[in-house]
C-alpha cells in the first residue's frame, strides 16, 4: 500500500483508493468552517489514512478523547493476559484481597472488567481527589458494598473502571495501571497515547470545545437510573477532565488520556494486528479473549438498551457498528473513537475538537470506520 498527500481543507496523507472518503470529510469541512478533527486508520499494519482538517487541531495536536481512554485499559489487561500474569476467571480477591469486603469474594475479574461488579461509584461517592489517584479510589471501592449483586447487571462504570482495573494491575505487577502502560506499551511503541502527560507535551494541547445543542433537540440522551447520577458526579469541587491541566497531566486511564488520532489507530495496529511488519503485542487467542463480547443488553447507568462490552472495551451496537462481531474498542463522550476489527486488520482513531450533540462517538467517525474495509476489499 502507499498513501499520496492531500490538498485542499483536508490535510495529511490518504490510500488513493480511500478519494471518496477524503471527500466526504472535505464536504464535512465546508458544511461547517468550524469543524476539526484528525483521524487515521491502518490496514494490514500499513499506514492508509492520516489526515487532519480545521482550526482548532493540527498535525501535532494533542487532546483528551474522555473515554477512548478506556482502551488503554483493555489494552493493558490483554498484555497481562498474554504473559501468564492474569485469569480471566480468578475472583479479583484473588490477586487484590482487600476486594473480598462486603461479599465481593467471588466476583471474578471477568465480571469485573464488563461492568458487572455493581461499582459505578463508592460508597460514600469518591472525590475528584480519590480518582486522580493510583491507590486511594482503589481502595475505597474495595471497602464498598456494590449497588447491585455482582453478575446479575451490568451498568457502566464510567469512571471508576479504571480505578478498578488499577487495583487489579497493582495486585499482579506492583505498579500502578498507568506506569505499567506507560512502561510496556506506549514509551516501547513510541506513540502520542499518554496516561500522564509530560509537561514537555503541555503545549501541544488543544482544548476540547462544548457541544452546541440544537434549539429543538432533548436535554439528553440518557433515562437516568438511581445510578446514574451517582456515576458520574463524583463528590465535592468539579472538575473538567477534558481541559484541567491537573486530570490529563496525571492521566485518568477512564477519561483523560492525552492522546493525537495517530496513535490511538498506531496503538491498536501495534498490540492488535502487527505494524510496519512487526509482529502484533498481542497474539490472536488474547486479542479473542478481550475482544469477545461479555453483556449486552440494558445498561443500569446509562438507562440505555442494546449496550455490550468485552473487557472494558465497547462492542458495536446501533449507533456505533464501526466494525463486525469480533472488532472493539471505545468512543468518548464529546466525539473522539478508537477501535480495531482483527477480521479486517483495521485499526481506526478519530479526534475531534467539538463533537456534535448529543456526545458519543461523532457519526461522522463511525461511518468512516465502518467504510474503510469494503472500500479497501477487506473482508470479514
Amino acid at each position: 500500500m502507499s498513501v499520496e498527500e492531500l490538498s485542499g481543507s483536508v490535510h495529511g496523507w490518504a490510500d488513493p483508493r480511500l478519494e471518496r472518503v477524503v471527500e466526504r470529510l472535505r464536504t464535512h469541512v465546508a458544511d461547517d468552517p468550524d469543524h476539526s478533527f484528525q483521524v487515521a486508520a491502518f490496514a494490514g499494519g500499513e499506514l492508509v489514512l492520516d489526515a487532519w482538517a480545521g482550526p482548532h487541531l493540527g498535525e501535532q495536536s494533542l487532546m483528551v478523547p474522555y473515554s477512548v481512554s478506556k482502551n488503554t485499559l483493555g489494552l493493558t489487561v490483554g498484555l497481562l493476559i498474554e504473559r501468564g500474569l492474569l485469569d480471566l476467571d480468578a475472583p479479583v480477591a484473588e490477586v487484590w484481597p482487600a476486594f473480598a469486603a462486603h461479599g465481593k469474594q467471588n466476583l471474578t475479574i471477568r465480571q469485573l472488567l464488563s461492568h458487572q461488579a455493581g461499582l459505578p461509584q463508592a460508597t460514600p461517592a469518591l472525590s475528584w481527589d480519590e480518582l486522580l489517584d493510583d491507590h486511594v479510589g482503589a481502595e475505597r471501592l474495595a471497602a464498598s458494598t456494590p449497588l447491585w449483586h455482582p453478575g446479575s447487571a451490568f451498568g457502566y462504570h464510567g469512571l471508576t473502571i479504571a480505578n478498578l482495573v488499577g487495583g487489579v494491575v497493582h495486585g499482579i505487577t506492583g505498579r500502578s495501571v498507568r506506569a505499567y502502560f506507560e512502561d510496556e506499551i506506549r514509551a516501547p511503541l513510541g506513540i502520542d497515547v499518554h496516561l500522564g502527560l509530560p509537561h514537555s507535551e503541555h503545549a501541544r494541547v488543544q482544548p476540547v470545545l462544548p457541544m452546541i445543542r440544537p434549539v429543538s433537540a432533548a436535554a439528553s440522551t440518557f433515562a437516568p437510573t438511581p445510578f446514574t447520577a451517582l456515576a458520574f458526579q463524583p463528590a465535592g469541587p468539579a472538575l473538567d477532565a477534558g481541559n484541567d491541566p491537573r486530570s490529563w497531566t496525571y492521566g485518568h486511564p477512564s477519561v483523560s488520556a492525552t492522546v493525537d488520532a495517530r496513535g490511538l489507530a498506531r496503538l491498536f495496529a501495534a498490540t492488535v494486528t502487527g505494524v510496519d511488519g512487526v509482529a502484533p503485542l498481542l497474539s490472536a487467542d488474547t486479542v479473542a479473549q478481550i475482544g469477545q463480547q461479555q453483556v449486552r443488553g440494558y445498561d443500569e447507568v446509562l438507562g440505555q438498551p442494546n449496550r455490550a462490552h468485552g473487557i472494558v472495551f465497547q462492542k458495536p451496537s446501533p449507533g456505533l457498528d464501526f466494525g463486525g462481531a469480533r472488532a472493539f474498542g471505545h468512543d468518548g463522550a464529546m466525539g473522539a473513537l478508537a477501535c480495531v476489527d482483527p477480521d479486517t486488520g483495521i485499526s481506526f482513531g478519530y479526534t475531534v475538537a467539538r463533537g456534535p450533540w448529543p456526545g458519543g462517538a461523532d457519526p461522522r467517525a463511525v461511518a468512516v470506520a465502518r467504510d474503510l474495509a469494503p472500500i479497501l476489499g477487506v473482508s470479514s
